[in-house]
């Protein structure tokens, strides 16, 4: 599987994620996708050990071809990891890193990887999101607001969350929102620290 979206975004994404995992050592992906993400980033970060998951068996064929096409050692199997299960088949890890994810995933399941990161961060460990957000539960950009009402015709759980209520619930799990960063196409990175 191929995501035109990749492209786009991955570097980006890589300029914030080299400057936030200098020290780290394992990564864990959640909801993977098509795993293009994945191998990028364990390329371009080689002192890493990259984890990819994902719920779909379909999502998770596609991962292992890329990591098979690739050759990196630093890119794990892929694991199959329901973010709303009360158990994670990963124990510890440095960072958590979910793009693209919680508009496309209902409250409860939002609420699961705030859970399971909470578990599995190592203290002074992050957890990166991103995407498109509300802010003060307004939208940031007209295009942002388009694509919330699409979404939920989708799938009415579906949707563009609001910062303030993801970094409330974050809290509840230890993880304190640090930063925020204004990405291209009005997308927005969300690092919290456990």
């Amino acid at each position: 599987m191929i995501s035109p979206s990749v492209t786009r975004n991955r570097d980006p994404i890589l300029t914030v994620l080299r400057r936030l995992l200098p020290q780290s050592e394992t990564v864990l992906e959640i909801a993977s996708g098509t795993g293009e993400h994945a191998v990028y980033f364990a390329a371009a970060l080689p002192h890493l050990q990259w984890q990819p998951t994902d719920y779909e068996e379909q999502a998770l064929s596609s991962i292992a071809a890329h990591r098979a096409a690739s050759g990196l050692s630093n890119l794990l199997a892929p694991l199959m990891l329901d973010a709303a299960a009360p158990e994670w088949p990963v124990k510890q890890v440095d960072a958590v890193v979910a793009i693209n994810m919680l508009q496309v995933s209902p409250w409860p399941v939002v609420q699961g990887l705030m859970a399971g990161a909470g578990q599995v961060i190592s203290p002074g460990g992050i957890l990166y999101l991103y995407g498109p957000f509300k802010e003060n539960g307004a939208h940031t950009a007209p295009g942002n607001e388009a694509f919330d009402h699409n979404l939920k015709l989708r799938n009415p759980e579906w949707g563009v969350r609001d910062i303030g209520e993801v970094a409330d619930l974050a809290r509840t799990y230890g993880l304190d929102l640090v930063e925020r960063v204004v990405m291209p196409a009005n997308n927005l990175t969300l690092v919290f620290r456990r």
